[in-house]
């Protein structure tokens, strides 16, 4: 079976929406991590707290991936 050009443009396409997402995701919990490390040193109680803001950015991961999906999905439809 052969690939033209249009598949390997949407698999990149596919490809990079988890990419950004995953980049941008990790840029974000580095910054979160180390301010949520810097306040639970001073305040033990603030632990659920930032654990939450720690959890928040994978969502974004998460939308990543449901974009690439659907990209993949109308790639097979047509």
């Amino acid at each position: 079976m052969a690939a033209d050009i249009g598949t390997g443009l949407i698999a990149i396409g596919a490809g990079l929406a988890i990419s950004a997402t995953a980049i941008a995701a990790a840029i974000a919990e580095k910054a979160i991590g180390s301010a949520t490390v810097g306040a639970m040193a001073e305040k033990e109680e603030l632990f659920g707290k930032g654990l939450i803001l720690t959890v928040i950015p994978e969502t974004i991961v998460i939308f990543g991936l449901v974009i690439a999906y659907l990209i993949i999905q109308m790639a097979t439809v047509q």
